[in-house]
């Protein structure tokens, strides 16, 4: 009689386990165990112009050399797209503000920005880490007439 019970608790338990197993991967499923739909972002990069290059795959074309700013351009089989590096967190930031005027997409870490096509700029987050902007041109009025400043701008 014993052996019968022991017998009928390891069935009820082995099916009370399946269904907890069963449960588990509908779960699973449901919540996107694959982990396939967003790619791989790593760690925020840091380093010189050169070694941020270096880890983006690209031989940089130095187009400025100077303390505050270094810039190069970059061709990868992503595409081109400018690595600028600065000596300050400000001197990035307003470097930003100031391309925003004329649209874009930039992969943005700790002193350094990379600009380019929104493709490229994505690619390059794969290797680079960091964060993606995006800015709208600015139209500029070359007409110097009544409007008043940058069209599709209201004051605030």
């Amino acid at each position: 009689m014993v052996a019968q019970l022991e017998i009928r608790r390891e069935r009820r338990s082995g099916g009370r386990t399946a269904a907890v197993v069963l449960a588990g991967l509908v779960l699973l499923a449901a919540c996107g165990g694959g982990g396939d739909d967003k790619p791989h972002v790593p760690p925020t990069a840091t380093g010189s112009l050169e070694q941020l290059a270096t880890k983006a795959h690209c031989k940089p074309n130095i187009q400025t050399d100077a303390q505050e700013l270094r810039q190069a351009n970059c061709t990868t089989d992503d595409g081109l797209y400018v690595l600028a590096t600065f000596a300050t967190d400000r001197g990035q930031r307003e470097w930003i503000n100031e391309a925003n005027d004329y649209g874009g997409s930039y992969l943005v870490g700790r002193k350094w920005v990379a600009v380019g096509e929104a493709n490229v700029v994505a690619a390059l987050r794969g290797r680079l880490g960091g964060t993606v902007e995006s800015a709208s041109p600015h139209h500029h009025s070359g007409s110097g007439g009544s409007g008043g400043g940058h069209s599709g701008h209201h004051a605030s």
